[in-house]
């Protein structure tokens, strides 16, 4: 065990008066303005919080995503599983994922009934880019410097309310039989809980499935295919993306960032377990126009650290760079399910920000 070495910690205050806003973070990102933004899973918004000063972030701001894409609806979450930035724009990414109804604990036979039915929620199927210029979400925008127009778009959907990513890994060798079966994701089914991106590659790194122990990332380079929308690139004739195994000793992804041009992957347990979650590197991961495999003994791949391990809180979920005392770049984590020790108020709790090791 190598246990991750803690910088600082950032209070994050917030104005919406929801609980499940602090218990349900799900990503984070934080843009060249100096803004961190936020996702939840429960919500069909992101949150904008600015620097105050003494390691405080507040003055939040709503951005309710539908007044800049098209949503497949209003009243249904997204699921926002993870964010990041490149380019002029905020990418965010939805679960993907289906999901098995929640025992209540009121009635047996109905609690019985509820784990056989599973539910599709169009808006999970979400991958989209938005333009963020200034600390401010927009449809349209000029680019700062390099000055070419900026557009929103989401990767076009499918008829059955699904998109093409959905459409492309139906046919897949590995993931296909596990879309085919309907899996939810707390049953090692499809989900996506993670977003990387360096210009037009998107890495997705997927918490289930995990097959025999290997994690998959995928990667992606949409494109403009009309206004509004994003098209996958074909990339090799009839391949729309790459697959990247990685052996994490059977954790599943559950967020990623980059640093230069490797890959920081945040690890966890796939499914609904509880366990240990661990910090990992990948070297030059843009480095490579193919599908790739990375065993645990690959110099390429290595553990940087541990992070603390909490029964039933504390679940690790975004995953950002971040600042840290003058030139120190730390690593931003936080937290979804966090523990009471770090919520400051009914508004406001802490994140943590760790050594981020060569």
């Amino acid at each position: 065990m190598t246990p991750g070495f803690l910088l600082s910690r950032v209070l994050l205050k917030f104005d919406r008066e929801e609980d499940d806003l602090l218990e349900e973070l799900s990503a984070i990102a934080h843009t060249p303005d100096g803004s961190l933004w936020l996702g939840s899973d429960e919500f069909v918004t992101v949150e904008r919080l600015s620097p105050m000063g003494d390691h405080t972030y507040g003055a939040h701001k709503v951005f309710h995503l539908n007044d800049y894409i098209s949503l497949a609806g209003t009243d249904s979450e997204i699921d926002i599983e993870g964010m990041d930035y490149s380019d002029g724009y905020l990418w965010i990414v939805g679960s993907h994922s289906l999901k098995r109804n929640k025992t209540e604990g009121d009635d047996i036979e109905d609690d019985i009934q509820r784990l056989s039915e599973i539910e599709r929620d169009p808006n999970r199927y979400l991958l989209t880019r938005i333009p963020l210029i200034n600390g401010e979400l927009a449809q349209t925008a000029a680019h700062p410097e390099a000055g070419n127009a900026l557009s929103a778009a989401v990767l076009q959907r499918t008829d059955n309310h699904e998109d093409q990513l959905m459409e492309v890994l139906a046919k897949d060798e590995h993931l296909g039989p596990f879309l085919q079966m309907g899996l939810p994701s707390k049953d090692n089914g499809f989900d996506i809980e993670g977003i990387a991106v360096k210009g037009r590659r998107v890495f997705l790194g997927l918490r289930g499935p995990v097959l025999r122990g290997w994690a998959i990332v995928l990667e992606l380079e949409p494109e403009d295919s009309e206004p509004g929308q994003l098209a996958l690139k074909e990339l090799e004739d009839g391949v729309f993306y790459r697959k990247h195994f990685l052996n994490l000793g059977g954790l599943g992804v559950r967020e990623l960032c980059f640093d230069g041009e490797d890959l920081i992957i945040l690890a966890g347990p796939t499914m609904d377990l509880e366990g240990a979650m661990q910090v990992f590197r990948l070297e030059d991961a843009l480095g490579h126009g193919q599908n790739t495999l990375w065993d645990s003994d690959a110099d390429e791949l290595s553990v940087m650290f541990d992070l603390p391990f909490t029964i039933g809180s504390d679940h690790a979920e975004g995953l950002a760079l971040f600042p840290c005392f003058q030139d120190q770049v730390g690593l931003m984590v936080a937290y979804d399910s966090p523990d009471q020790r770090r919520i400051a108020s009914q508004k406001s709790l802490f994140v943590d920000v760790f050594h981020l090791p060569d």
